[in-house]
Parts: C-alpha cells; sequence; structure tokens
C-alpha cells in the first residue's frame, strides 16, 4: 500500500490598502484561529494615516496576518495579510517570499490606495487576483469600469 502524499503547501499573500479589509479575508477564510497582528493605533500615527475613509478604524496590523485553507487531501493554502500602512511595507518583501500569487483588495472609494499593490505584484511577476470590497455605500461598478480605473491586463482576474 501506497503512503499517501502530504498536501502541497501553497502561499497566498493578500494585499491592499489600509483599511481595505486585508484582516477581515483572513480572519474570515482561515479554517484555523488565525494570528493576527493588529494593535492598536496610538497617537504616534496622528498625521501619518489617513483616517478620513476608515473613521472607526481603532487597530492596524503591523507584520501580518496568518491563516489557512485546506482545498483537498492534496493541497494547502497558507494566507499571509500583508499590512497596509506604507510604513510598514518593508514587511512586504519578506511575506512575498515564496508566495505563488496574491489577492489585491480594493475599496472603489480609494481606487489609488491598491496601485501600490497591484505595482508591486506586477513588478515582480508576481501573479494576482483583484477583489473588490463592497462596503456599505459603494456605488455598482462593472468589470469593464474597474479594469480600466485600475489599468489591469487582460490576464488579470
Amino acid at each position: 500500500m501506497r503512503a499517501r502524499a502530504e498536501p502541497v503547501p501553497l502561499k497566498i499573500l493578500v494585499a491592499g490598502g489600509f483599511g481595505v479589509g486585508k484582516t477581515t479575508f483572513v480572519r474570515a477564510l482561515s479554517e484555523i484561529p488565525p494570528l493576527l497582528t493588529e494593535q492598536l493605533m496610538t497617537a504616534a500615527s496622528d498625521g501619518v494615516d489617513d483616517l478620513s475613509a476608515v473613521p472607526g478604524k481603532s487597530t492596524t496590523t503591523v507584520a501580518m496576518d496568518f491563516g489557512r485553507i485546506t482545498v483537498d487531501e492534496s493541497m494547502i493554502l497558507y494566507l499571509f495579510g500583508t499590512p497596509g500602512q506604507s510604513r510598514f511595507w518593508f514587511m512586504w518583501d519578506e511575506l512575498s517570499r515564496g508566495s505563488v500569487g496574491a489577492v489585491v483588495l480594493v475599496d472603489l472609494h480609494r481606487i489609488e490606495d491598491s496601485f501600490a499593490a497591484i505595482d508591486y505584484f506586477e513588478d515582480r511577476g508576481i501573479p494576482y487576483v483583484v477583489g473588490v470590497n463592497t462596503f456599505p455605500g459603494s456605488q455598482a461598478h462593472t468589470e469593464a469600469e474597474v479594469r480600466e480605473a485600475l489599468a489591469l491586463p487582460p490576464s488579470a482576474p
């Protein structure tokens, strides 16, 4: 009798702008209690972080979020949520090492906040998909409108 092969682990990054829902995404999809590095926002972030689009936000990811999804007996996805503020972007190079792809979350109220994440993955040749987070009060946009606004190549799902 053949021994069952170990599942293939695949590393996926979850990226996007500040307050777009990366931690919520990892928390909602993970089959295990996720590892979260959220910390309370302090006065040190005054004038550094723009909270105008997320006025109720009181915590922020300072290193990463981590979760796991078992797809089937042959594949496990490990989710690594990136910090959203530019002052923590130095973590992205470490987190992206060994990744096979990424999910870029986009808030259409603040579409420009997603440009850095898209550019990051395109510059490094890391495949990515775009997920549009529809917050309350968001207008509906067609896929063509979103693609145009983000200047997405046809290969980006």
